[in-house]
Parts: structure tokens; C-alpha cells; sequence
């Protein structure tokens, strides 16, 4: 036996043994590996796969949404562009148009006031000459009186007022 063993020993020396490895814990080792492999494959590696195969999805899901909704936000942006244009425009049209009314209301209240200022001027001519005319009885019914004074004073007697309109309307007729 001494033999076997000596051989042996002499083999490990010379191969795998030089190394410091043995056959029998390689061997062991390699089973415990591919057990353990086994029953990770069975349990866990298919979970795994399964679990990284779903975020997997979930990351793509989102990047195309990131796409759409990066598609989507310019489709937004240049419909609020257009919305601006549009409301701009149709300020520029309700102000246009409210500079127009605000003429045309100008140009009737100057027509307004003008035929107002017209009125008051022909009420006002009106007025004047009817105080005009009532001046004019005046004056005339006091030159009257003063001719009836001055009448008096030169012929030395009372006239009656018949006489005395006579002379009056005579006066006056003589100078016209």
C-alpha cells in the first residue's frame, strides 16, 4: 500500500496538486455549482428575467410616452401659438372697430352740438329782436311823451290826446 500511496502523492505532486488543488474538492466543488446553478435557475433566474423583463417594458412604455407626449406638447405649442394669432387679430378688429364708433359717435355729437349751438343762436336772435321791438315801442312811446312836452312847451296849452297823437303821427311823418 505504501506503493498506492506514494504513487498518488506523487501524481498530485506532479499535476493538479502542484497547484494546490485537488481532484476530489474539484469535483465536489464543480457539483455544488452546478446544483446550486440548478436550483437558482429554477427559482430565482426565471423570476429575475421575468421581473427585469417587465421594468424592461415599463421603461420602453415610458420613453414612448416621453416621445408622444414630446410630440403632443408641440402640437400644443403650436396651437397656442395659433390661438394667440387668432385672439390678436381679433383685438386688432374689435379695437379697429371701436376707434370707428368712437369717430362716428364723435361726428354726431359735433353734429348735435352744432345744430344745439344753432338753436340757441336763432332763440337768441329771436329774443333780441323782440326786445328789439318792444325797445323801439318804448323809445317810440317816449318820444311821443316828449314830443307832447315839447308841444305843450311851445304852444303854451293842454292838447288832448286826440289833438295831440295827431301832431304826434305828423312829427313823425314829416321826418321819415
Amino acid at each position: 500500500m505504501n506503493i498506492i500511496y506514494f504513487a498518488s502523492e506523487s501524481a498530485e505532486a506532479s499535476g493538479l496538486g502542484a497547484l494546490g488543488v485537488s481532484f476530489s474538492a474539484f469535483l465536489i466543488q464543480l457539483l455544488t455549482f452546478i446544483l446550486v446553478f440548478m436550483i437558482l435557475k429554477k427559482f430565482v433566474f426565471d423570476r429575475v428575467g421575468k421581473l427585469l423583463e417587465q421594468r424592461r417594458k415599463v421603461i420602453d412604455d415610458g420613453v414612448r410616452m416621453g416621445l408622444r407626449m414630446e410630440k403632443e406638447k408641440a402640437k400644443l405649442d403650436d396651437d397656442v401659438k395659433k390661438a394667440l394669432r387668432e385672439a390678436r387679430q381679433e383685438a386688432d378688429r374689435i379695437i379697429a372697430n371701436a376707434n370707428k364708433e368712437a369717430r362716428e359717435i364723435l361726428r354726431e355729437s359735433e353734429k348735435t352740438a352744432q345744430r344745439k349751438t344753432e338753436a340757441m343762436i336763432a332763440d337768441v336772435e329771436a329774443r333780441i329782436e323782440e326786445d328789439k321791438k318792444q325797445a323801439l315801442k318804448k323809445l317810440e312811446k317816449d318820444i311821443v311823451g316828449l314830443v307832447s312836452e315839447a308841444t305843450e312847451t311851445i304852444v303854451h296849452e293842454k292838447v288832448d290826446p286826440k289833438k295831440d297823437a295827431e301832431l304826434i303821427d305828423k312829427a313823425i311823418r314829416g321826418k321819415k
